[in-house]
């Protein structure tokens, strides 16, 4: 029996930056209103991501007027046009579901020292001709 997932060729979107659970994101949402469609931008901390090839999903939490709101975004969806890390956060965990149960200060999320992916990989780079000078 053959696996439908695998049938499915995904391809790489450079509109989606690369992010982890506990960073803070920016969601552009294209939303259809009647016969006009327009961008919504949702804003919060991601507290899952779920990789599983074509259903690979992501949860954004934000607390508005002091109410929990979690939205589910499918990463290849059409239908989610960017997502913008706008801080990258510190967490020892994959699944931040504890997030649901602190209010205030308890949860917030500490500031991580990575650097973003880009800078990563042109480090890695630059490693790679140094020993290669060597």
């Amino acid at each position: 029996m053959t696996d439908i997932t695998s049938l499915v060729e995904l391809k790489e979107r450079p509109e989606i930056e690369d992010f982890q659970p506990g960073d803070s994101v920016r969601v552009s949402v294209k939303v259809v209103e009647g016969d006009r469609e327009r961008t919504q931008v949702f804003e919060g901390v991601v507290i899952r991501k779920r990789r599983a090839g074509s259903s690979s999903n992501f949860t954004v939490r934000r607390m508005t007027h002091g109410v929990g709101v979690e939205r589910t975004f499918l990463i290849y969806s059409p239908r989610v046009e960017k997502v913008e890390v706008t801080r990258r956060g510190q967490v020892r965990r994959a699944k931040l579901y504890y997030l649901r149960d602190l209010t205030g200060k308890a949860a917030r999320i500490k500031e991580a020292r990575r650097a973003p992916p880009e800078r990563r990989k042109a480090s890695a780079k630059e490693q790679e001709e140094e020993t290669e000078a060597e």
